[in-house]
Parts: structure tokens; C-alpha cells; sequence
């Protein structure tokens, strides 16, 4: 109620604000008023008059197709009204270097910070525009990355969500199977990990005592998620995805279960990309679900692979880390065959080979940044996580096969442990796995790379590579 009555306040605001302006800023061209109304936003005073061209700036940009759209950002990247004054730069600066007090430091803040980020601070004023913010980055995000502009566009963007959607704004909610039809509508289409294929299938998660599913939502999109997680709860860590999800439903109450499986995260906003929301997720469901069930004693994730098997690929084309020996080579091309899986799945010279690879991927192999160069593998034992266990064939489905070859991995959050090991990740780069996994790691051969040295195939930074915060909703795919 009071989320829509401050909605209703900002239109009448806006319905206001428009009678005190030129009708000529509101004409039925889009692309030709655009930048007028840019320009207008960021040199008008009055909040009333603000509104109203926010929203007629919105109201537009909806209407423009995608190389008008690719004008607008380069124009708000261009536009001198939008950059800093490179004089008063230069002159605040030299002021600081002279006086350096708080007041010089304060003069050479305020010119510095680019008027583009007051842009969309204003633009923000319209009704719903929070929303409408988000899926203009989206836009922007989906423009190719080689044009510098845009890139700088998109800086000043992503600090405002960054702020924006602080961790102290966001709400955890629990979804159920009494959640609102229109959020649960959106559960199933934002759910990029393990597809949900209809209402009986989302029904399924949510519904049984053993099952679990909280979200993360902002005041400014109250019926939007940005991300969640689906949880199952048992007694034993998961070591396949199909069991979880094609388990019939319990109605029983839960008897004391230890073992909390983390088995899908997915973000739901691609607009928020590079804002992370996982790491803060994880934890405050572990609190709510302790708080709940006292029994419950392991925290664990049922992780995909995404990037093993296009990796395994260019070892195969270009074996740079010097890994692979003529043996592995004849037993991978099993893998060529798209029926591998139902003839050599229990062949146990290819699991011992693609896990000795695996294993090499997850420890050994590095970006420039000198870290994992698996996505999800960076969220988690960023986060603290330890890297439990590989598991063969632990998802036979198209994707896991396409994907990562069948292997799914577990991750445990051992409350005892987390910061212990995120300090020794994020200061000396250290792995945390537990002795079965690097058992599956082969002595390195001649040449061969030492652990901890930029490991990197070329090409492959730019792809796999794109900052550590959580790949969209655990894959490259989607997210």
C-alpha cells in the first residue's frame, strides 16, 4: 500500500510538473526528442518539472528500436552537459595538490563525479523507473563491448545499482506454494539452472516439507525477484541432480534433517550483472534455516560445471598447461560420440580421466587474475565454500552433458571454517578441497605449470572470465 501510494504521489507530481513545461519537450518523435530531454533533466532545478521529463524520457525510450537505442547511450557517453569539465578538473586539482584540505578534497570530489550518474539519479524520480533502469542496463549490457563509450556509460550505471541495491535495502522472503500466481509465474521463467517445466514441476520444489526456496526482493520491485536459491533437505549430501528433482513429493513434517543441499541459484535481473547478491543470499538463508530446524548441521551446494567441457575442448586444440598425455587423448574421444553417455558411462578409464582433468580445472588451472577460471567455482569458495567433491554423471541431463560433460560438484559451508577460508582465497589465493578431489590430480609432467601460476589458454579470459562475481544463476548460459 504505501509503495503504491508514493507510486500514485510521483504521477500526480508528474501530471504537474508537465503543465509547467514547454509542450515542445513532449512531442511524438522519440528519437529526435531524446536528447532535449537529456539535456533538460540534467539543467532543470524543479523536482515537479524533473519528474515529468523523467518519465517522458522513459515513456520514449520504450518506444525506440535497437540502433535508435544504441544512439541514446552513445549521446549520454558524448554529451558535453553529461561529462566532467575537464578546466574545473584540472583547476580543483591543482587546488587540492596546493591546499590539500577538506574542503579542496570536497571541490575536486564534486567535479570529478560524472554529471551522468546525477542523470540517472534524477531519471530515477519518475514512478516505476527503478525497474525500467535496470532493463535499460540490460540493453546496454547486450550492445558489443568494444566501443569505450559505452563502457563508461555502463561504470556510472552499474555504481548507482551498486548502491542502489545495497545489501541493507533487500528483503529475504521464503517462497511457497502460497506465494502470489505472479512471483511463482516468474520463479519458473527466471530459473536458468534446472529448467522448471511447469506449475506441477515448480509445485514439486516448493511444496514438499523437504523442500525449501528462499528470494531476495527490492522495495522498488516489490513483485520482482533478483535472486533465489531452491534447497532440499535430507540426511546425505546430493551427489545427483535427478533425484532431487524427480523425487515425489513428501507431505510428512521433516524429522530432524542434517543436511541442507544448496541445488539451484539463479539471478533473475540481467540488468543487475556484476552486482552481487549470492554471497549475502547463502548466508542469511543458512540463518533462517537453522533458526528453523536446529538439526541441521551441513551446509552443501550441488553445483554445475558450466565452462569444463569448452575448456576440455581447447586443452584437447591447443594443451598449453602441457596436461594431457596420448593416453587421455584416446580415452576423450569417447566423448566425440553424442551417445558416449548411455554406452561409457561405467567406463572406468574415462571417469578416472575426466576427473584428473577436473580436478586439474577446478585447483590448478588459473586466469590472469590468478584465479579458478570456473565461474561458479569463484563465487563459492570466494565465499568460504570448500570444494567437497566431483561427482561423475551427477547431471545426464542434454544441458549437464553439453555443458560439463555430466559432473556436477558439491561445495560445503562449514559455518566453523568460512572466513577462515575466504581470507586464505582472497589474500594468498588458496583452494580450499577436500583430500578426495585432489587425489584425482595427476603429477604434473615435465613443463608442466606449477600451481598458483597464471594457467591460460588464449581467448579464454575474455569468455570465461567477466569479473568474480556470481555467474548468472550458476552457468555461463542463459545466466
Amino acid at each position: 500500500m504505501n509503495v503504491s501510494f508514493f507510486q500514485e504521489l510521483l504521477n500526480t507530481v508528474a501530471e504537474q510538473g508537465r503543465a509547467l513545461l514547454p509542450k515542445s519537450l513532449f512531442g511524438d518523435e522519440p528519437e529526435r526528442g531524446m536528447q532535449v530531454l537529456v539535456d533538460a533533466l540534467v539543467s532543470g532545478r524543479g523536482e515537479a518539472s524533473g519528474v515529468a521529463i523523467a518519465r517522458q524520457i522513459l515513456s520514449h525510450y520504450k518506444l525506440l528500436n535497437a540502433e535508435e537505442r544504441r544512439a541514446f547511450f552513445r549521446y549520454l557517453a558524448a554529451a558535453p552537459v553529461l561529462t566532467p569539465d575537464a578546466e574545473l578538473v584540472l583547476e580543483a586539482a591543482e587546488s587540492y595538490v596546493r591546499e590539500q584540505n577538506d574542503a579542496s578534497l570536497s571541490r575536486l570530489q564534486s567535479v570529478v563525479e560524472s554529471p551522468r550518474q546525477e542523470f540517472f539519479r534524477r531519471l530515477n524520480l519518475a514512478p516505476g523507473a527503478t525497474a525500467e533502469i535496470v532493463a535499460m542496463r540490460r540493453d546496454l549490457l547486450r550492445l558489443p563491448k568494444d566501443d569505450p563509450a559505452l563502457q563508461a556509460v555502463d561504470y556510472d550505471l552499474r555504481h548507482l545499482l551498486y548502491s542502489w541495491f545495497n545489501r541493507g535495502f533487500l528483503v529475504l522472503q521464503r517462497i511457497d506454494w502460497q506465494t502470489p500466481a505472479a512471483i511463482l509465474e516468474k520463479i519458473i521463467a527466471y530459473e536458468a539452472v534446472h529448467e522448471i517445466r511447469g506449475w506441477e514441476d515448480l509445485r514439486r520444489r516448493l511444496d514438499p516439507a523437504d523442500r525449501r526456496c528462499f528470494a531476495f526482493f527490492h522495495p522498488s520491485l516489490v513483485d520482482d525477484p533478483l535472486i533465489f536459491v531452491e534447497v532440499a533437505l535430507g540426511d546425505e549430501i546430493a551427489e545427483a541432480i535427478a533425484p532431487v528433482l524427480n523425487e515425489e513429493r513428501k507431505s510428512e513434517p521433516l524429522r530432524e534433517p542434517t543436511t541442507a543441499v544448496f541445488y539451484s541459484i539463479s539471478n533473475c535481473q540481467e540488468g543487475l550483472q556484476g552486482i552481487s547478491f549470492g554471497n549475502f543470499l547463502i548466508k542469511q538463508v543458512v540463518e533462517e534455516l537453522v533458526r528453523e530446524l536446529p538439526s541441521l548441521k551441513t551446509f552443501v551446494t550441488l553445483s554445475p560445471v558450466p565452462n569444463f567441457a569448452r575448456w576440455l575442448d581447447r586443452t584437447l586444440g591447443d594443451d598449453r598447461e602441457n596436461v594431457l598425455i596420448d593416453e587421455d587423448r584416446a580415452v576423450l574421444a569417447t566423448l566425440r560420440d553424442p551417445e558416449w553417455y548411455e554406452q561409457h558411462g561405467n567406463d572406468e578409464a574415462l571417469k578416472s580421466t575426466v576427473l584428473g582433468l577436473a580436478a586439474h580445472y577446478f585447483i590448478r588451472a588459473k586466469s590472469e587474475q590468478n584465479k579458478p577460471v570456473d565461474p561458479v567455482a569463484r563465487f563459492h569458495l570466494g565465499n568460504g565454500a570448500k570444494l567437497q567433491r566431483i561427482n561423475w554423471l551427477g547431471d545426464a541431463s542434454d544441458k549437464g552433458l553439453r555443458q560439463a560433460h555430466g559432473l556436477m560438484v558439491n561445495y560445503t559451508y562449514d559455518v566453523k571454517n568460512i572466513e577462515r577460508n575466504h581470507e586464505a582465497y582472497e589474500n594468498e589465493g588458496q583452494i580450499s578441497a577436500s583430500r578426495a578431489v585432489r587425489a584425482y590430480l595427476k603429477p604434473l609432467k615435465k613443463g608442466g605449470v606449477e600451481p598458483g601460476k597464471v594457467l591460460m589458454l588464449p581467448n579464454v579470459r575474455r569468455q570465461m572470465d567477466e569479473g568474480d562475481e556470481p555467474p548468472p544463476s550458476e552457468t555461463s548460459e542463459k545466466a
